[in-house]
Order: structure tokens, then sequence, then C-alpha cells
């Protein structure tokens, strides 16, 4: 390794002087996936007692069960993103996933016996889903340029938090009721206390002192933001409503038994949270335009398929695979997008509240598909309006593929992809930097 190359990696991100190991990111982005595993878990533990809840006759359809903490969650994350710049990723982790354990025991003892209950309960267990917004400014910071993608990528496999829910909700609550909440009461404490314990702030980072309402009106005010809104908010949403709803969705559809529908919506998520990371190293050599287009086709071509109601269980589960893989496609490349097309200044506003839209996508789908289902006793229809709604991000997708990027974030992708040199360190590059960009930067 030569001499500049061992000085690069030895410093910190964004101009840091602190010395950073290998091993220190290793950590945090150990750390930062791991809070969000077992924070997602808590998010989703209601979704696969749907079908118990019904049975149950709490309530006809468990859609607003399960969609009260997406809505939640995904709201939060706005709030939750200020205040990881203002306190740090080390203590908002560790806050969240302490916190979580108050609505987890709540719904496990008191809020599972009633419906307006469940509802209060799940309301507050939102709250674990604003840990998205913690975790991608923490890593982000943590790694250089030209290993974001990667190391974000993994940080969101951390939704696979979500697969632990299905997997072991179901038979644990058949052997004691209260015994899946209290087994993850008891994890989100010990990580609550290892995080506080062994994470560490990025060397260089400093409390974000910018009012809130600035930096959103700077952020709403880039049309990426929006546009890349609407694809997270298929992508990722598209993702979180069919892992939520899934098990209802098959027990009506297919008439199948809760502990078989958890397990393919287990299926369903294992594949997404693998395909994800994949999303965002196809972007880095194919460009995340050509990916997300392969992945939209793909999602518009099942859900048309999945709107005939095969009967085969082999096609069906295919089908679903197949719209599974999509959307964690869709779901990586839509933030390599967000790098190659933004100024890097804006990146982590941006993805702040494409994350926000995206846990908002998640909230409506399983209301409609309740309803849906409820009036008619099919979901062809909302199926067909999921092909829609596809079918309007492929042509966004395609639109931003025909418009270069903006001067700035193809001058920085050029320098994410060579040696830096003197014009990164403040020479033909800088004065393009807007006042703007400089109060966001500090």
């Amino acid at each position: 390794m030569s001499q500049p190359e061992m000085s690069r990696s030895q410093t910190g991100t964004a101009g840091s002087s602190a010395p950073v190991t290998n091993a220190q990111r290793t950590r945090a982005l150990i750390f930062a996936t791991l809070g969000f595993t077992v924070t997602f878990w808590a998010w989703s533990i209601i979704s696969p007692l749907g079908p118990h809840f019904v049975n149950e006759e709490l309530t006809d359809d468990s859609a607003l069960l399960v969609a009260v903490p997406v809505l939640v969650g995904s709201l939060g994350r706005i709030v939750v993103g200020a205040l990881t710049d203002r306190l740090g990723g080390r203590f908002m982790m560790s806050f969240i996933a302490l916190i979580t354990v108050i609505p987890v025991l709540f719904i496990g003892f008191v809020g599972q016996y009633n419906y307006a209950t469940l509802i209060v309960g799940g309301f507050f267990l939102g709250v674990a889903g604003t840990s998205f917004a913690v975790g991608v400014p923490y890593v982000n910071r943590w790694f250089p340029k030209e290993s974001r993608g990667s190391a974000i990528g993994v940080y969101g496999m951390g939704m696979g938090g979500t697969a632990i829910a299905a997997f072991t909700t179901v038979p644990l609550h058949n052997i004691w009721e209260q015994l899946p909440f209290v087994v993850a009461a008891v994890v989100l404490i010990v990580y609550a206390v290892l995080a506080f314990a062994m994470m560490r702030n990025p060397p260089d980072w400093q409390p974000v002192r910018q009012s809130l309402i600035s930096t959103l009106g700077q952020t709403m005010s880039v049309k990426l933001t929006w546009q890349a809104a609407y694809l997270y908010a298929l992508a990722f949403g598209g993702y979180v409503a069919f892992s939520v709803y899934l098990p209802t969705f098959l027990n009506n559809s297919y008439d199948l038994e809760p502990t078989d529908a958890s397990l393919r919506m287990a299926g369903f998520v294992i594949v997404a949270v693998a395909t994800r990371p994949i999303g965002g190293v196809l972007s880095d050599r194919l460009g995340a335009v050509k990916t997300l287009g392969v992945a939209y086709s793909i999602i518009a071509i099942c859900a048309i398929a999945l709107s005939f109601h095969p009967l085969a269980f082999i096609v069906y589960t295919s089908e679903f695979i197949a719209m599974s893989a999509g959307f964690g496609l869709a779901s990586g490349a839509t933030f390599a997008l967000i790098a190659q097309r933004s100024d890097p200044a804006r990146v982590g506003s941006i993805t702040g509240f494409v994350g926000a839209a995206g846990g908002l996508g998640g909230f409506v789908p399983p209301i409609l598909l309740g309803a849906m289902w409820s009036a008619t006793q099919d979901y062809s229809l909302g199926l067909l309006l999921l092909a829609g709604f596809t079918v309007i991000a492929l042509l966004i997708t395609l639109w931003i593929g025909t418009n270069p990027p903006a001067p700035e974030a193809a001058a920085a992708g050029d320098t994410a992809s060579r040696p830096r040199d003197t014009a990164d360190e403040g020479g033909p590059t800088q004065p393009q930097t807007s006042d703007d960009d400089k109060e966001t930067r500090s």
C-alpha cells in the first residue's frame, strides 16, 4: 500500500484527522445493523399474530393493527433523523432500543387482549421503526465515499428483523402468550446496554446546529428528493406492506394456517433482505437507473400475474418470491441513485426524507387490501393498482435516466471513483459550493 493510500485509510471521513481503523468501522457497522435488526423485529411483532387476533374476534381484519406501527415509525424518522444529527447515533440507537421495550411489554401483557389497547400499543411500537433514520447517517459517516454504498447495503439487511418476528412470534405465542414479547424485550435491553457501552460516534462527528426547518426546506427544494421518495415509497413501502400483511393475505386467499402463512412471509422477507445489497452492487456496476428499471419491471409483471389468483402452490409462491426480489433490488438501488445524482452535502438529509417516504408507502396498502377483501373477498384490484403505481415508478426512473446528473453530483462521482488529488482538497470543485451547502455541512 502506498503512503498516500495508507494515510487515507487511517483517517476519518470528511477530512477528520482522527485515526480510524477497519476494526472500528466494522464494529460500528455491526452494532448499527444489530440495532436495526432488533428494533425491526419489535416493530413487526404484531404482524404474524394478525390472523390470531381475527380468530379471537378482536377485529374483523388486522390491516389497521399492522399499519399503525408502520405509520408512526415512518413519520417519526424525520424527527429522529434530526435528533441523530444533534445527539449522535450511539445515544439514539441505544435509546430507541430501550424505549421500545415499554410498548412491547405493554402489548404482551395488556394490549393483545383488546382491540383498543392493541391500537395504542401499536402506536407507541412505531418508535422502533424510526431506527432506520439513525443508522444511515451513522454508518455513512464511519465509511469513506468509495465504501458507503456497500456499508449501507449491509446495514439495510437489518430489515431482516421482520423475518425473525415471522419465524418466532407464532411458535412462541403458542407456548405462552406473553413469551414472544418477553423474549423481544430482553433482547432489546441487552442490545441497548451493549450498544451504549461499545458503540462510538465517528471521530469527525459534530452536533448539527442548523434548525430542522432550514434543513427540511433545503431538502424539499431538491427535485431528486421527491423523485426518490416516490421510488422508495413503492419499493420499500411495498416490502413493508407485504411483510406485515402477507400472513393475512395468504390466510384469506389460500386458507393457509397462521403458522404456515407466517413462514411464507419469512421467506418473502429473506429474499428482499438478501437482494437489497445486491441492488446496491448492481447499481455501482450497471448504474442505478438500469437496476431500478429491471426491478420495477419484475414487480409490475408479478403483481399482474398474482391478480389472476393462481392456485398452484409453485406458481403463486414463485411470483411472490420474484416480487420480493424486485422490492429488495429497488430498495438498494434507490439509495445508490441518491448517491450518484445528488450533491454530497445533501445526501444525508435527502435519505432521511426518502426513508420516511418509504415507511409511509407501507402504511396505505394493508388498509386498502383489507378494505377490498371486506368488500369483495378478493385482492385482484389491489394487485392491479400496485402494478399501475409500479409503472409510474418505472416511468420516473426512465425520465431520470434521460437527464444527466447535476454538475456537482457528477463531479462528486468522479472524485469517488479515482484517487484523491489536489482538486479534491479544494481546487476546481470548491467554487461550486453554495452558502447553503456550507451551512448544511456545518
